[in-house]
């Protein structure tokens, strides 16, 4: 098993700065960032690496450098999102984190399943949260279709280039849980397609990370450490509150893609996402590993940190320390 950080967290510092810091937490590498919701920070010569081998080599060299491996790409976005200066966009940095993962020997590339409108001509994603009424079912129907075309040209391609797509289980997505999935991969029929395990997402609605690891088995083809804490807030509004905060212009936002941006997050809130430890303790995180470990002995577990109480180094810091005495507890370390 190999535990890593993904880049994001690091966009403000080089790829050098990135991996010094990542070595100096004892890890094994990088989830490199390639499009999608966020630029490619720290691949901005994706093209060239694509139909360069110096280049290509360049680039792998920097991690053989200090040691370090490359641990999986990442594009998480909306390549079905029924604007197509977003959605076209993302469907072809899915395309091209391909070519680029089998272009540096990579065989798993994360992202979304997206998220089409509703109904033909819709401008905007639909999100299904409770069918109970026919009409939503017909939405579904609809989006399934959307979904089973697009995902059944990305997993012919992903076979010819030998790589997984590793879906991350994210609401707001049509693939967001165990029975989305599994449909996902009926209707098409799909052989590399599988699922990223980022136990965040499913902490907050009331999944169990280690049951949903058991339940799919192989399907799990990646997986991320991400911890929530569920508040006391969410008492009163539960966990799908929506009062989040728009913010305008003038204020530090992040950019989604064509016209659309990163809210503010809801305060008080339901549920926030936490270093790895804030909300469940090593002995948790262990038993999710080896749970992980049971499924795939080389499967890679990245570290995404989104705790806005800690600093970035501070938290990926406290994240590590956490994840690494899970790994000893469970025998991987």
């Amino acid at each position: 098993m190999k535990l890593g950080v993904y880049s994001a967290i690091l966009h403000d510092r080089s790829l050098d700065e990135a991996l010094k810091v990542i070595k100096g937490l004892g890890l094994d590498g990088l989830e490199v960032n390639t499009g999608g919701f966020l630029p490619p920070v720290h691949v901005e010569n994706i093209d060239e690496i694509l139909k360069n081998d110096s280049a290509r080599d360049d680039f792998l060299g920097v991690f053989e450098a200090v040691g370090l491996e490359i641990l999986g790409l990442n594009c998480n976005g909306n390549p079905l999102h029924p604007n197509p200066i977003i959605g076209d966009a993302h469907a072809a940095d899915v395309v091209r984190s391909l070519r680029l993962a089998h272009r540096l020997g990579q065989h798993r590339v994360v992202t979304m399943s997206g998220l089409p409108g509703g109904e033909p001509g819709a401008q905007r994603p639909n999100w299904i949260v409770n069918a109970w009424n026919s009409g939503s079912l017909e939405v579904l129907d609809y989006q399934w279709d959307v979904a089973a075309a697009f995902w059944s040209e990305i997993d012919v391609l992903a076979r010819e280039l030998d790589v997984k797509v590793a879906l991350e289980l994210h609401p707001q997505n049509l693939v967001f849980n165990s029975a989305s999935i599994l449909e996902l991969r009926e209707r098409i029929g799909a052989t590399n397609i599988g699922v990223e395990l980022d136990a965040s997402h499913l902490f907050w609605q009331q999944m169990d990370p280690i049951a949903v690891v058991e339940h799919l088995g192989d399907v799990v083809v990646h997986a991320a450490a991400k911890d929530v804490r569920v508040n006391q807030h969410a008492t009163i509004n539960g966990v799908l509150d929506n009062s989040f905060r728009r913010l305008d212009a003038t204020e530090h936002r992040v950019n989604l893609g064509g016209d659309e941006w990163a809210n503010e997050w809801p305060n008080p809130s339901a549920w926030d996402f936490v270093a790895v430890g804030k909300g469940h303790d090593a002995d948790y995180w262990g038993r999710f590993l080896a749970a992980l470990h049971r499924v795939d002995p080389d499967m890679i577990v990245n570290i995404e940190h989104e705790d806005t109480s800690f600093g970035p180094i501070e938290g990926l810091e406290y994240a590590s320390s956490v994840l690494l005495d899970a790994a000893a507890k469970a025998g991987l370390r």
